[in-house]
């Protein structure tokens, strides 16, 4: 925080806690939902502009599946994922393919490319959303 010219404030600190503690791709309305819980003088733009710092940091990610919303999601250096999104229900799910990620790399090769990140997004509807459209055309 301090490189990024913010104080190391109590709010922010349970910002940051409650962002490192959620698994899920959470917009700045979720986490400020989920702190206020906790501390009800928490502000938007101190959730927004702590979840920037994270951001331009690289301590966090921001995603942009489509629907108008930045997500965050931790930044792991060691792994890669990829996402599934259902434009129905919204849900995202991370998943991992090693073959694909062959499959980048020896096009890449192939058309003498140096990658430096990618971003793989499936869009469809998930299996719920599915079922729930059959059920409700009987």
């Amino acid at each position: 925080m301090a490189r990024q010219g913010l104080r190391s404030t109590e709010q922010r600190r349970l910002i940051i806690d409650t962002f490192f503690g959620t698994s899920e791709h959470v917009t700045i309305e979720d986490l400020l939902t989920a702190v206020k819980s906790r501390d009800n003088r928490i502000g938007y733009a101190t959730v927004y502009r702590t979840l920037k710092m994270l951001a331009e940091s690289g301590v966090a990610l921001e995603r942009h599946f489509g629907d108008g919303f930045t997500r965050y999601e931790l930044a792991d250096g060691e792994t890669h994922h990829d996402h599934l999104i259902c434009t129905s229900c919204g849900s995202i799910v991370e998943f991992e393919e090693p073959e694909i990620e062959r499959l980048q790399a020896r096009v890449a090769e192939r058309h003498d490319f140096e990658v430096i990140h990618h971003r793989h997004e499936l869009y469809g509807t998930c299996r719920a959303c599915r079922l729930q459209a059959q059920q409700g055309d009987r």
